[in-house]
């Protein structure tokens, strides 16, 4: 039964992938370099994982000057957006930059929800910069740009497109070698510690789209508990929701081996691969945090416990969704989330988008959802 549940969900995504506008960020059912594939397949057959380093602990942001001063960083940019600028978590990431001998400037012009406008005014302070290392404070907004100012200003002759995914850009190959980047979530959302991934609003079509490479993941990605104190429920629920949909959506995206075309080259195959076994562990392992933790997360601001499990529950998603990908939810949220401009939810004044979520509801009005895995697991909130 639940084999053949799985069967007709591969059938009507692949019905779907073949019928519907590409997702230009999360389909990636082009091709980045044309032609057969080696096997001959017209699918394809095998999976990368790829996931940046993690470290978890309550108060680990303090350890991030000697990380820095390891790697022999001379010249770091810090990079945050306003708001965080003046809070706890730049603090203490900056206090460990002085403690430890980093020269670093710090960028806090970083957009909720970058646009390409953004991401290019970040980079041209990034070339200026000349900068050894980079570290991202912030939720997944600061990561992206911080990641995409990494890369351009590593590839300083390239033009802004040919890294963006096809069909908006030319969804180029990152070839050059990038410099270290340390990122420090904030929010329980995004996942993008994790993820080789920077989304963007590419404002000429009013759409959504990105950067996909497993070039561009941080190296590190410091997951402090601590951070999370500061959020208001309304924002730990939009945000926890955000882990259900890349969880969900990773593990019940098309399997790999169902994903066409099978790419030429080891370095044509995206970021975003299918669901494969090593990923559904992670994606699984999130679900279950969630169904335990969300709620109690929401309701109590002080429940290190619950909120310290979220964040970690974060990281799981990115790493399931950052190499299988995510579907429908998000894909139809792109064409949503980039005409809407001025609808701003009430607390949250952070990175994300609602569009994908299921609902935003907080507290008791979330009870009652539940979902089964394809093995027969069932979970509730």
């Amino acid at each position: 039964m639940a084999a053949a549940s799985r069967a007709r969900v591969a059938h009507l995504l692949k019905l779907l992938q073949s019928a519907s506008c590409q997702c230009p960020t999360h389909s990636h059912t082009y091709s980045q370099a044309p032609g057969l594939s080696a096997s001959g397949k017209t699918t394809d057959y095998a999976f990368e994982m790829a996931v940046s380093n993690i470290r978890y602990g309550a108060g680990v942001t303090k350890e991030v000057g000697m990380d820095l001063q390891n790697m022999g960083a001379k010249n770091v940019c810090l990079m945050t957006d306003k708001n965080l600028s003046q809070l706890r978590p730049v603090q203490v990431a900056m206090d460990s930059l002085v403690k430890n001998g980093i020269h670093f400037k710090v960028y806090d012009d970083v957009r909720v929800e970058p646009t390409d406008a953004s991401f290019m005014e970040a980079i041209e302070f990034a070339k200026k910069g000349a900068f050894d290392a980079f570290v991202a404070v912030g939720g997944g907004s600061t990561m992206d740009t911080c990641k995409a100012a990494n890369l351009y200003s590593s590839s300083p002759h390239s033009e802004f497109l040919d890294y963006v995914n096809a069909p908006i850009g030319k969804g180029k190959p990152v070839s050059v070698p990038l410099k270290p980047l340390i990122a420090v979530p904030t929010t329980s959302g995004t996942g993008s510690e994790t993820t080789g991934v920077a989304i963007f609003d590419y404002e000429h079509l009013k759409v959504k789209t990105g950067i996909a490479s497993r070039a561009i993941k941080p190296i590190l990605g410091l997951i402090d508990p601590l951070h999370t104190l500061h959020m208001p429920d309304r924002v730990v629920a939009n945000s926890g929701f955000d882990v259900l949909c890349h969880a969900l959506e990773s593990y019940t995206a098309l399997p790999y081996h169902q994903r066409s075309p099978c790419p030429s080259n080891p370095i044509a195959r995206p970021a975003y691969q299918g669901s494969n076994p090593i990923s559904d562990v992670w994606a699984v392992r999130a679900l279950h945090v969630v169904a335990k933790y969300l709620k109690r997360a929401i309701r109590s601001p002080d429940d290190l416990e619950a909120r310290s499990n979220m964040h970690l529950a974060s990281a799981f998603a990115g790493i399931g969704f950052g190499n299988a990908g995510v579907h429908l939810c998000h894909g139809m949220s792109y064409p949503i989330s980039g005409l809407v401009k001025t609808y701003k939810a009430k607390d949250y004044n952070v990175d994300h988008p609602l569009v994908e979520q299921i609902s935003a509801l907080p507290g008791p009005e979330m009870q009652g959802l539940s979902w089964q895995t394809h093995s027969g697991n069932s979970y509730r909130i």
